[in-house]
């Protein structure tokens, strides 16, 4: 259970409160450490899942801490922006709730044993998020990055949606194998 992807895992868990406090604490520079905070923990989800396939260290433990380590640290930011007054709190509530609804289908799908692997949409979807969180926690700081933040909020809400409907569609008979 305790290898170094699972290790990674648990340290990304464990830097959400960090990054939490450090936004939302008044201190000289708190957006480059917030950022740095943030861009690592965001690191540790690229590499934790190259480091378990390639040393063949995927594991249970993994494949269920990942995904919430990835939830807890997106939604703790987005959530930070909005207490920041940097992003709208209704798209904050779209762009988390997306993830909530994401995530019970997987887990309907478990419960039938199927396996929904991540899609290149949701793969995209993670990555415009980490862009939005980091160009905006830095236009707090550096002002004119603030329009770059807000468009690329509009593009990771834009892509949080379509990949959400492209993966409830793929999966449709999973859901109506629930109903029945």
């Amino acid at each position: 259970m305790w290898n170094l992807p699972n290790s990674l895992t648990v340290l990304r868990i464990f830097m959400v409160p960090l990054l939490v406090v450090i936004l939302l604490t008044e201190f000289p520079d708190k957006e480059f450490w917030g950022l740095a905070i943030f861009l690592l923990a965001a690191l540790t989800d690229l590499i934790d899942g190259i480091i378990a396939r390639r040393t063949g260290k995927v594991t249970v433990t993994g494949t269920l801490l990942d995904p919430l380590a990835d939830k807890l640290l997106m939604s703790a930011a987005f959530i930070s922006l909005v207490e920041l007054g940097l992003a709208p709190a209704w798209m904050v509530t779209v762009i988390v709730g997306r993830e909530f609804a994401v995530t019970a289908l997987r887990m309907v799908a478990m419960a039938r044993n199927v396996a929904i692997a991540a899609n290149w949409w949701g793969k995209s979807k993670t990555g415009s998020q980490v862009i939005a969180v980091s160009l905006l926690i830095l236009g707090k700081k550096l002002g004119a990055w603030m329009i770059l933040g807000q468009i690329a909020l509009w593009i990771a809400l834009t892509l949080s949606i379509i990949s959400m409907v492209i993966y409830f569609w793929q999966n449709r008979e999973i859901l109506s194998e629930a109903e029945a």
